[in-house]
């Protein structure tokens, strides 16, 4: 009890968290299997161990061994034997212990290979086994190998043991061979020969694993393998089955020593023979004429691969990338041009961590996309949760009741159009504030405490005599109180210790005033330990992300995968630290914000795993179908899983042998210029609300751009659908190769070597201010791309980045403006691309709800752009009147640095410039 008592609690604890999310029998399902895995090796393991000591342990091993030490000058016999057997199972307990705790850890992998399903798949081309075996079956015989493995070296180690002992204490070896000698030298013979055995049993099984070795040109068997490897392998099997008779027939007839040694001479020779065979094809037949040898291979590992990521199910299509504004078609593509995302996520989390983060314990973790309906049409939105984060709370306020009793939770989310500015470059926000405000009357939150997210890593009592704190107001505090029906209820005395004894509040939790029966322990909040609990065998999409449902609920939405690294003959590639060869994106997680139900929808009823998981656990996943409508809408193609498709599709999409041999058409996903420093980085996946090519309706969906490998103009991209029939779907859209296109880094030089940009850039980038510069996001719109690049300005000691810039272009032309209506007249209007607003007026944004941008300081009368010198009034041509203008030039300047309109300050300051130029050029 003293060394279980906590295991035991915690089991207990387990149960009662199972059973609060209704998952009781997948609890005591995954407890049972993995109890059956540990006693069942465990066991095995322990007879083993423990019967090899003693069938292999000679019959007088006190006399053997001698045993006698001299005590006050009398030989004393010490019990050896009786003291070596303590030993022994002291030893056998640990071993079956780790072995079957080892075994217990991969109780999935048992659990899948007894209830996989049995439907009929294409077999692989090389040993014609179907894909259940490789996905299934495959996996568990590797683990019951290295587990044989494992014992087999064990018995061979303890009969080795034995007659180095025997042999050292009675010099065998000069004496020639006892009873006892014989004896022992039988049970190392029948070790070895069963080592032998699992030996073949092993290479056996190397075979299938052939499958899955990356090598550098392409995965799998290749000729060699085919030809020479795979068939030699099974020569090795053979010889080591006979190596095993051989020392089982030295065992009968006593042969000793060198008999043993014979017996692992037919493997060895086998194996160097196959060795050797291989090398002289491989290096004489195969590489003098690779292509031709291979190229068979190669196809089954393009076949293979494309299968596994389900490349395979991706529509391939031309898209014309003409270079003209007019290909844009902007007239039939207004919500796309309507929802160009101009805020970069990083740029939105600093400012609202700047304008809404209210109390300094409070984050805002993530920034996440999505399409809300508004008005009658879609609008593509960016939503923000304010979390509760417990560790910045003061540390004066660090304490028990405070953390687990009071501070329990966040509140609200912010939500802002993708291009929705204030005047003075914020966000436009259509929540906002607590309490929560909307601008919208279709968009409310009614329930906006936020009990499990993505910081919510502490446990928590709720339904206490303790007001909980809900949001800051005025001089005192909003409180309330828990209304939901999760977590674990308290209960009686004996309950609560058990649950303080397991949560480490032992000195606390049974003793406070404030906790009753009905009080319940929120644990697990965090959204990602919360279903790895669940589903520990599904890979999760590490960015989750928020929905605010008709019904003024918060729900997070979390991708999760399928994975496989065992898949035949398709390549490997990592996702996080494991290296898989097969993905489906089969599960979709939801979770309530407030009273953290979690539903584990299944989205991909053909996928073989996952099918295999429902029958071991059939509480534990619903139907897509059951998924509330109101949520459905919300459902988006995942960003791992599109990563993930274009990493492989950069070479798989290459069918041909002879191209894919040559790497002729290699892609790789487009960079840009990094976000925070002036750095190169991968392209994130953007999801644009747009029109495909040849579509009429209206999408939200993920697009990645492809280059040539090595080289920065773009050669397509890929797109994953997210609504409506089309769900799951991927495309992607080739452009002409006949004509470069240009590519994120390309549009990026071209905005640095514009001389008007360039130059007040350079400008911003002084006197306690710098350019921060968003994410460059391709857009296919029409016939053509569109590049769109928001560009911010902010104060050194302000982490508050403001929109000072929008810069659109196409292969053909660069426009920009201080806002992106500005810069929408420049691409189509034929209006002048400006760096500032004039007259002082502003249009109105994209959504209504009012400026889109920033104001910048009137032009002055006569100016014909930004930085148009103002000429000079009548009776001011002589130098004083210069002078006067240039005083007052600086002290405008000073005095909106002061104001921080470093933008506005900026172009006075260039005016200054001016002033002082024209007078040196009338002194000389």
């Amino acid at each position: 009890m003293f060394f279980g008592g906590g295991t035991l609690v915690s089991y207990y604890v387990n149960a009662l968290w199972f059973a609060s999310l209704g998952y009781a029998s997948v609890f005591w399902t995954r407890l049972d299997l993995q109890a059956a895995t540990f006693v069942g090796f465990a066991a095995v393991s322990f007879v083993a161990v423990y019967g090899a000591f003693l069938a292999l342990k000679p019959a007088r091993f006190d006399e053997l061994v001698g045993g006698r030490i001299l005590i006050n000058q009398q030989w004393v016999q010490v019990p050896v034997e009786p003291v070596l057997k303590l030993v022994a199972l002291g030893l056998a307990l640990v071993i079956a212990v780790a072995n079957g705790g080892g075994m217990m850890s991969n109780w999935s992998t048992f659990a899948l290979f007894w209830d996989a399903p049995r439907a009929a798949s294409a077999p692989d081309p090389i040993f014609g086994r179907p894909l259940g075996f490789y996905l299934f079956t495959l996996p568990a015989w590797q683990l019951i190998a290295g587990w044989l493995l494992t014992l087999g070296l064990i018995g061979c180690v303890i009969a080795g043991l034995f007659v180095l002992a025997v042999a050292r204490a009675r010099g065998v070896v000069e004496r020639g061979f006892g009873a006892a000698q014989a004896r022992l030298w039988r049970g190392l013979a029948i070790a070895v020969a069963v080592l032998l055995l699992i030996f073949a049993l092993r290479t056996y099984l190397g075979r299938y694993e052939r499958l899955f070795q990356d090598n550098t040109i392409f995965s799998g068997v290749g000729y060699t393998d085919a030809h020479i490897t795979l068939n030699g392998m099974l020569i090795v099997c053979a010889a080591l089955v006979v190596g095993a008779a051989m020392a089982l027939y030295g065992a009968l007839t006593a042969r000793g020593p060198r008999w043993l040694l014979a017996a692992a001479a037919p493997a060895v020779a086998c194996y160097v023979v196959v060795g050797l065979i291989g090398w002289y094809v491989n290096s004489f037949i195969v590489k003098p004429n690779q292509l031709v040898r291979e190229r068979v291979f190669i196809e089954h590992n393009i076949e293979m691969t494309r299968r596994a990521y389900a490349l395979d199910r991706i529509e391939p299509h031309p898209f014309p990338a003409e270079t003209s504004v007019a290909a844009l078609d902007a007239p039939d593509n207004q919500t796309t041009l309507g929802n160009i995302r101009l805020w970069d996520w990083r740029a939105l989390q600093d400012t609202l961590r700047q304008i809404q983060e209210i109390r300094t314990y409070y984050d805002f973790p993530d920034i996440d996309i999505d399409r809300y309906q508004v008005g009658g049409s879609v609008r593509q939105m960016m939503l923000a949760t304010r979390e509760l984060n417990v560790d910045k709370l003061p540390a004066s306020s660090r304490n028990w009741i405070n953390e687990k009793l009071i501070y329990t939770h966040g509140y609200g989310v912010t939500m802002n159009p993708v291009n929705g500015f204030t005047p003075e470059g914020l966000p436009t926000l259509v929540l906002s504030n607590m309490p929560i405000q909307s601008t919208l009357p279709e968009i409310t939150v009614t329930r906006p405490e936020i009990y499990f997210g993505e910081l919510t890593n502490t446990d928590v009592y709720v339904k206490t005599r303790q007001k909980e704190f809900n949001y800051p107001q005025g001089d005192s505090n909003n409180l309330t109180s828990y209304q939901g029906d999760g977590g674990i209820r308290l209960g009686g005395l004996l309950r609560r210790v058990l649950i303080a004894y397991d949560r480490g509040d032992l000195a606390k939790l049974p003793f406070s005033d404030d906790v009753s029966a009905d009080s319940r322990l929120l644990m697990r909040r965090n959204l990602r330990d919360r279903v790895q609990e669940l589903a520990p065998f599904l890979t999760l999409d590490p960015d989750p992300y928020v929905v605010v449902a008709d019904d003024g609920r918060i729900y997070w939405m979390m991708d999760a995968f399928s994975t496989s690294n065992t898949y035949p003959y398709a390549r490997r590639y990592r996702v996080g630290n494991d290296p898989i060869n097969y993905i489906r994106n089969s599960v979709k997680v939801v979770i309530d914000a407030y009273t953290g139900a979690t539903t584990l929808y299944v989205f991909d009823t053909q996928d073989p795993v996952i099918a295999a998981y429902r029958r071991v656990f059939p509480s534990l996943f619903a139907d897509a179908a059951a998924m509330p409508p109101a949520l459905r809408a919300h459902v988006r193609y995942p960003e791992l899983l599109l990563e993930v498709q274009a990493a492989v599709f950069g070479l798989y999409h290459m069918t041909n042998p002879d191209v894919f041999y040559n790497r002729e058409d290699l892609w790789t996903v487009a960079s840009q210029i990094g976000t925070g420093e002036q750095r190169q980085q991968v392209m994130e996946p953007n999801f644009v609300l747009m029109t495909l090519p040849g579509e009429r309706a209206t999408e939200f969906i993920g697009i990645l751009p492809f280059t040539p490998a090595n080289r920065n103009n773009l050669i397509g991209w890929i797109a994953g659908r997210s609504d409506g029939e089309h769900y799951g779907q991927a495309v992607v859209y080739d452009f002409p190769k006949t004509r470069l296109i240009d590519g994120p880094l390309q549009i990026e030089a071209r905005i640095d070597q514009n001389a008007q940009l360039s130059g007040q850039l350079s400008l911003w980038n002084q006197q306690g201010s710098h350019v921060r510069r968003g994410s460059l996001i391709v857009i296919p719109i029409g016939r053509a791309l569109l590049y769109a690049e928001p560009i911010y300005l902010q104060a050194d000691r302000s982490p508050m980045p403001e929109l000072r810039l929008v810069v659109l272009a196409v292969q053909d032309r660069l426009a920009y403006g201080p806002t992106f209506e500005a810069a929408m007249a420049a691409m189509f209007g034929g209006a002048p691309s400006t760096l500032s607003a004039q007259g002082g007026s502003q249009p109105a944004s994209a959504n209504g709800q009012g400026p889109p941008g920033p104001t910048a300081a009137p032009g002055p009368p006569g100016a014909q752009g930004p930085l148009a010198e103002r000429e000079p009034h009548a009776g001011a041509e002589d130098s004083n009147a210069l002078i006067a203008e240039a005083a007052r030039d600086l002290a405008d300047y000073q005095q909106l640095t002061a104001a921080g309109k470093l933008g506005e300050a900026g172009q006075k300051l260039e005016h200054l410039k001016t002033r002082l130029e024209e007078l040196q050029r009338r002194r000389h």
